[in-house]
């Protein structure tokens, strides 16, 4: 397992250098942010991975990209998390228990994608999202993928999502919530 966590920080590390998002000003994950990331989702990052190498072998390096850059959106993700404040400097609490779950009061439809839907693709993406202290989505993240175009046309869909505020003690608070997209071709 170890060498398998210094390949991966290594393959993940000189993805970085590459990878427009990096180019355009963001910093690079360190070494040991790519290990925690490693260590902390090991299946979903080792998933993007495998299939970055199976892709690679294939010469689809369009579709290697793509799975290379969920494995570095998982390593910003954990990195934002343990970096980024939220809005107030409270940390988003999971809905359960005494927290209730916001009410949707602005639906965004998802756009089925076109190569999707050509490919006969539909299944259910389910995301985990934050829901900011004023009802907007601010995160969302792919927990169960279906494919690359569907997943991204869900996160789009539902970062433009609105809910009523989650409030604790009346208090506006910010909140964890899964969330599911159903892509069904009729």
């Amino acid at each position: 397992m170890t060498r398998y966590l210094a390949r991966a920080v290594i393959v993940l590390g000189i993805a970085c250098m590459f990878m427009p998002s990096t180019a355009a000003g963001q910093v690079p994950p360190t070494e040991n942010e790519l290990l925690a990331a490693v260590a902390q989702s090991p299946h979903q990052v080792s998933n993007y991975l495998d299939l970055v190498k199976i892709y690679v072998d294939q010469g689809r390096f369009d579709e290697a990209e793509q799975m290379l850059g969920r494995a570095l959106a998982v390593i910003r993700q954990q990195r934002m998390a343990t970096t980024t404040p939220s809005a107030g400097g409270q940390a988003p609490v999971r809905v359960g228990g005494g927290i209730k779950e916001p009410t949707k009061i602005h639906d965004v439809r998802p756009v089925y994608p076109a190569d999707a839907q050509a490919a006969h693709t539909q299944g259910i993406v389910i995301l985990e999202t934050v829901i900011g202290p004023q009802g907007n989505v601010t995160d969302a993240r792919v927990m169960r993928s279906v494919s690359a175009s569907l997943d991204q046309a869900a996160v789009d869909a539902v970062r433009q999502w609105v809910f009523t505020p989650t409030l604790v003690n009346g208090v506006p608070v910010p909140v964890i919530m899964t969330v599911t997209v159903n892509f069904l071709l009729r």
